[in-house]
């Protein structure tokens, strides 16, 4: 799955959790999101230093 996919996923689990009073499921949600955070974070600091790379390939040339 995509990582909006699984924040959406994680926000609806933890709006059920809160509704029905489970706190496992709502803890579950809020991981999820969190999780999915983070990779959308990484795959944006991967891209960047690619970047990055290819900008200093291109100045040694």
């Amino acid at each position: 799955m995509n990582d909006a996919m699984d924040k959406a996923r994680g926000r609806l689990k933890e709006i059920a959790g809160k509704v029905t009073g489970h706190e496992r499921l709502e803890a579950e949600g809020r991981t999820d999101r969190a999780k999915a955070t983070i990779r959308q974070k990484a795959k944006s600091v991967r891209h960047r230093a690619g970047g990055v790379m290819d900008s200093l390939k291109r100045d040694r040339s």
